[in-house]
């Protein structure tokens, strides 16, 4: 049995981010192939080319934290009809200096939770976007906007509606599959 090594950002900086709920929950479903580990953006500075010759230790571990893994998984909200600000500053220190783009050939998934009922779909094509032009193989289907209701999902990511957790199952065991095929093609060393 190969475990592949996943990364999570929250794209949500907030404690008590519904889609921290949502994450909670995504490793509670993930199969035993999975070993999920949340990748932290918080102290990051505002990115700059001036850091490109010179990162700082926030920026170095940051870096080193999405090389390290085998997959990415955003779980984001939508502010503005768009990502929030810090999760793209956060794809900005990993994808420079040019050259050193730490997502490049990283299989991805995305998804999100909001209390519209369209469940950050917009910000979803946004993030597609720059991680296409990041180079990351991404899993398009099933797509997972989740539209967050009173109590969906509990502090400790424990879902209460059977057919959404049928579905968040069903999501992270796609994410498997995608991963492995990807990895069987493009091995993390290629």
């Amino acid at each position: 049995m190969t475990t592949h090594k996943v990364g999570y950002l929250i794209g949500s900086l907030a404690k008590g981010s519904i889609n921290r709920k949502l994450a909670k929950a995504l490793v509670r479903f993930a199969p035993p192939e999975l070993e999920m580990s949340e990748i932290s953006f918080k102290d990051l500075p505002l990115y700059s080319y001036d850091y490109d010759a010179d990162y700082p230790p926030a920026g170095k571990a940051f870096k080193a934290a999405i090389a390290a893994v085998d997959a990415v998984l955003f779980v984001t909200p939508e502010y503005n009809r768009s990502i929030p600000g810090g999760l793209k500053n956060a794809i900005d220190w990993a994808s420079r200096p040019y050259g050193t783009n730490s997502f490049t050939r990283k299989p991805s998934a995305v998804i999100g939770t909001s209390p519209g009922a369209i469940g950050t779909a917009v910000a979803q094509q946004n993030l597609r976007s720059v991680l296409s032009f990041c180079n990351s193989p991404q899993m398009n289907a099933p797509e997972a906007y989740i539209q967050f209701t009173p109590g969906l999902i509990t502090d400790d990511g424990e879902v209460t509606n059977d057919k959404t957790a049928d579905f968040l199952r069903t999501f992270m065991r796609d994410f498997h599959v995608f991963i492995a095929r990807v990895r069987s093609v493009l091995p993390k060393d290629a």
